[in-house]
């Protein structure tokens, strides 16, 4: 039954011209293996004639020769092409991601296991369809050589087929919801690890080491659950192809045993029909290759299910000489906002928790899409958070992320951010590598700020991204900002009066809706507003 990642499989093996050379030294390789029983053959008759053909002892030796080398190109062509395809899928799957946008509903943890693990089940796809096919090939080869050795042979060896098909149907079967299942719950425990990771600090404040650890092991039992039905699937087959190779031989070997005492064969040709019975059975013993398939399949299902996610829609961004919204609406945090801000101008966006303050401004750096209205900007755009993620290996390199900055220009942002005193006492100063540095909550945000600052963006969206800072602090990187940014439009999310009091204009909003625009001075007059910043006292 087809799955909807199958059809991503397909454009991973047809992207790259690779898989046809590894097809290629396949058949080659092939064709040797196949050749190679019956050589084999010829080499014990002429031992035991007591004669000796040069001719025969070096076809056997050009065919030995010939299977191994292919083989060992084989090795080092799968494994390029497996990177290739793994590399290919993570960068598809990634990008994706990223065009989602946050929030997305796939949890970050599973997000992660889908690029890691996911992706580089998908990418060996290849490979193992290869290696099914060349056995597939390698059977049919031997049937047909048996025949070409007795008829009788292949007879008794058919009889066989229907069964050995049917043991690979069922495994493929019995096995695709137990892979699929398998998959999804890693995924779950790898989003539940990445959370207790990420909040390890308040779980231990809060004493709750011993039921966080329930929480994320929680799906366990459903992990084990599908990882024992997959044992029990492949247990189950390889003790029935253990049983069925071997009768397979014995009923070969009894069926040419009368065709030596018949005079129809003779000693090497017992051999070479040994040899191509193996050869014939190699679909069977292929079972942990169909299971790695099913994964594969599962995986890609996994992938697709990403891929297939629409990307929300980004405002079409209208030319303007500052920034003008017209009847916003975000579903859940926003609804018909309409305001404009002047270029140049300072704004602060203010208003109780989930007034929709860090949506009006993914809004207005276009982080975020709208479901309805449009927005009229100009310019890039420097984006900088409260909880900034530092990327980069080096401090110096966290600031610069992203862009084609120099060491003058990341210094510059420093100076500007009112950070660069700080790193120039770090260790190794900028270059000191991002896990070695120990910063402060407000330092990390004045890197995020910097981090901003070198895009020398038209536009800058600061949400939060000074409220780690003290007072004073924040005083000095504003008027640093007003000389390193001049004439460029500031829109700050704030919870501190003193940073609107500075603004041009303050943007109140309330419970998702603009409740007024003004001076901070204008605004106080209003006891709402006012309990915005005193808590309504």
């Amino acid at each position: 039954m087809a799955k909807p990642g199958d059809a991503l499989l397909f454009s991973t093996v047809r992207r790259d011209f690779r898989p046809w050379l590894l097809l290629l030294n396949a058949a080659v390789a092939t064709t040797g293996g196949l050749l190679l029983p019956t050589a084999l053959a010829a080499a014990v008759d002429m031992a035991l004639s007591g004669t000796f053909v040069l001719v025969t002892v070096l076809w056997l030796l050009l065919l030995a020769a010939t299977e191994i080398v292919g083989d060992a190109i084989g090795i080092v062509l799968a494994a390029s092409i497996t990177a290739r395809a793994t590399a290919w899928l993570r960068k598809r799957l990634s990008r994706h991601l990223l065009a989602l946008g946050h929030p997305s509903r796939f949890a970050a943890g599973d997000a992660v296991s889908r690029l890691t693990g996911d992706c580089g089940n998908a990418g060996s796809v290849v490979v193992t369809l290869m290696s099914l096919v060349i056995t597939v090939v390698s059977s049919a080869g031997s049937i047909i050589a048996l025949a070409l050795l007795d008829w009788r042979l292949a007879a008794v060896f058919a009889v066989s087929v229907p069964l050995a098909m049917f043991l690979v149907r069922s495994h493929m079967q019995l096995t695709a919801d137990d892979v699929l299942a398998y998959q999804q719950v890693s995924g779950e425990i790898s989003a539940r690890l990445l959370d207790a990771v990420a909040g390890r600090h308040t779980i231990a404040a809060a004493g709750i080491a011993d039921r966080e650890s329930e929480r994320v092991l929680q799906p366990l039992p459903r992990l084990a659950a599908a990882g024992a039905g997959m044992w029990r699937t492949q247990a189950k087959m390889m003790w029935r192809a253990g049983l069925l190779l071997p009768a397979v031989e014995l009923a070969v070997l009894v069926a040419a045993g009368f065709g030596i005492l018949e005079g129809r064969l003779t000693t090497g040709d017992v051999l070479a029909a040994l040899g191509y019975t193996a050869l014939g059975m190699g679909i069977v013993g292929q079972m942990p290759q169909l299971t790695v398939l099913e994964r594969t399949r599962a995986s890609a299902t996994r992938i697709a299910e990403v891929l297939d996610t629409p990307v929300p829609a980004r405002p079409e961004l209208l030319p303007s000489t500052g920034i003008e919204l017209k009847n916003v609406s975000v579903d859940g945090a926003l609804h018909d906002v309409s305001l404009t801000i002047p270029d140049g101008a300072f704004a602060a966006v203010v208003g109780s928790s989930g007034a929709g303050k860090s949506t009006l401004a993914a809004v207005l750096g276009g982080l975020s899409a709208v479901d309805d209205g449009t927005i009229a900007r100009e310019g890039a755009v420097g984006y900088a958070f409260e909880r900034p993620a530092l990327l980069g290996t080096t401090i110096g390199r966290s600031i610069g992320y992203g862009t084609d900055a120099d060491e003058i220009q990341v210094r510059d942002a420093a100076v500007a951010a009112q950070v660069h005193d700080v790193l120039i006492r770090l260790p190794q100063g900028y270059e000191t590598p991002v896990s070695d540095a120990p910063l402060s909550g407000g330092e990390a945000q004045r890197i995020g700020l910097a981090r901003a600052i070198v895009r020398d963006p038209k536009v800058l969206v600061l949400d939060d991204a000074t409220a780690s800072l003290d007072t004073v602090t924040e005083a000095k990187v504003d008027a640093a900002l007003t000389t390193a940014l001049p004439g460029r439009t500031r829109v700050v999310v704030t919870h501190r009066p003193a940073t609107a009091a500075r603004a041009d204009v303050v943007v109140w909003l309330e419970k998702g809706r603009l409740r007024g625009t003004g001076t901070h001075q204008e605004l106080w007059d209003h006891e709402d507003y006012r309990a915005v910043f005193t808590g309504g006292e």
